[in-house]
């Protein structure tokens, strides 16, 4: 079992103030705010975290079915935009949309898709938000 870590700090008031999160690992960091969650100004987000987390899981859980299937893929791109709107008093996380574009040899649009459907249902980070966040795909082959 692996458990990984990261830690966030936030200072001042909520929309005035700062955040900053890094990696137990230092692989990676860095600061947000209310205006760079909430307002669109430049800046990393939570979500933005958890689209990578889901793009990277992803892609590594399509990458393993297709080699199951004994169609292994020399490339698995994904790119996820994670949505946080606001809903009733508070703010949600509301859509995450995966778009994906592979390359695999020997398989055709349907088998991919067939696969790309499997992942989504089956990656740790999906099963993380299933019934909570609606996940949309859209999978190509290149």
């Amino acid at each position: 079992m692996t458990t990984s870590r990261a830690s966030a700090v936030w200072e001042g008031k909520l929309k005035d103030g700062k955040g900053s999160y890094k990696a137990a690992s230092g692989t990676f960091g860095g600061a947000y705010s209310f205006r760079t969650r909430f307002e669109g100004a430049p800046g990393s987000t939570p979500e933005e975290l958890i689209a990578a987390a889901h793009a990277a899981c992803f892609s590594m859980a399509l990458s393993g079915g297709l080699e199951q299937a004994g169609t292994p893929a020399t490339r698995v791109a994904t790119e996820a935009a994670c949505t946080v709107e606001k809903v009733g008093d508070g703010f949600k996380i509301t859509t995450m949309d995966l778009k994906v574009r592979g390359k695999v040899p020997g398989i055709d649009q349907a088998k991919f898709q067939q696969a790309a459907e499997a992942a989504k249902n089956g990656c740790p980070v999906s099963g993380a938000l299933k019934g909570n966040v609606q996940v949309k795909l859209d999978a190509k082959l290149e």
